[in-house]
């Protein structure tokens, strides 16, 4: 069937787009995390070096100020991308879902219309060499 051929390509389509979505999100966060690993051995190294490691000190390190401010900015970012990635990974869960039902689907009519074919076939074969002519 055409129309069920042309659902399952789509539904394959949209788990696909899922996938790739995930994916970024995924990619995005390994990315964030390792940017906010990286200012805090920046602000680790400052700190040490000012020998100072109280942020509300007068002679806290500007640097390592700003880069807190930063590191906290992206790791607001690094929550909001795993509630996004936890909400993709549900969506891509019931696309599969969705394309593997249209998958079964396409599968039992295939299967029903080579059942029709055959029993065809069969009754062709049946009847009479006149009748067959007609």
């Amino acid at each position: 069937m055409k129309s069920r051929d042309t659902l399952v390509r789509l539904k394959r389509f949209q788990a696909d787009e899922k996938r790739r979505r995930v994916m970024q999100l995924q990619a995005m966060i390994a990315e964030f995390t390792r940017m906010a690993n990286e200012l805090n051995r920046e602000i680790t190294a400052e700190e040490t070096k000012a020998n100072i490691s109280d942020p509300n000190h007068f002679a806290y390190p500007t640097y390592a100020r700003a880069a807190r401010g930063r590191r906290d900015n992206i790791t607001t970012s690094l929550e909001n991308f795993r509630l996004q990635l936890a909400e993709a990974e549900e969506q891509l869960k019931e696309a599969n879902e969705e394309f593997a039902k249209a998958q079964s689907q396409e599968a039992r009519d295939r299967g029903a219309e080579r059942m029709i074919d055959v029993v065809a076939e069969r009754r062709a074969g049946e009847m009479p060499e006149a009748m067959r002519r007609v």
